[in-house]
């Protein structure tokens, strides 16, 4: 019996629509990262992109425990000599509440080439609203 290795033509990508309201940051990434992935699929290759594609609303209302909305910081650099700027969660959830996802779910995705694309597969909005009615996707249950 030989192994079974997935490959682009045996791939089915599913899509799913996951509610970020009132869901802890790190659970909800965890589970979001693993779908993206795709290890939640018997026929998970781990050097192929078998994940299927996540749509997460609601970002605007993520739950961060303890005094993590203050304490959390976010950095960027602009390249130039002390050009280091940083952020409190807080602020960056009043600026751009979707980037508080997206940085978390990044961070848990593979390195490299294969990782960039599992997170092409990711779309975050704010509101209740998204543009992808017409994939017809599927809602998402996170446990806990």
């Amino acid at each position: 019996m030989k192994t079974f290795m997935a490959n682009e033509q045996t791939i089915e990508r599913k899509w799913f629509v996951v509610d970020a309201q009132g869901q802890r940051l790190g659970r909800l990434s965890t589970e979001v990262a693993t779908i993206l992935r795709g290890k939640h699929k018997p026929t998970f290759t781990p050097h192929v992109d078998c994940g299927d594609n996540v749509i997460v609303i609601n970002a605007k209302k993520i739950e961060l425990t303890g005094n993590k909305w203050d304490q959390k910081k976010y950095y960027r650099h602009s390249q130039y000599p002390g050009g280091l700027s940083t952020t409190t969660a807080k602020v960056m959830n009043a600026t751009f509440p979707e980037r508080i996802v997206e940085f978390a779910i990044k961070g848990m995705l593979p390195k490299g080439k294969l990782g960039r694309q599992m997170y092409k597969k990711l779309y975050v909005y704010a509101g209740n609203d998204h543009p992808h009615i017409a994939q017809k996707p599927q809602v998402l249950e996170l446990k806990g």
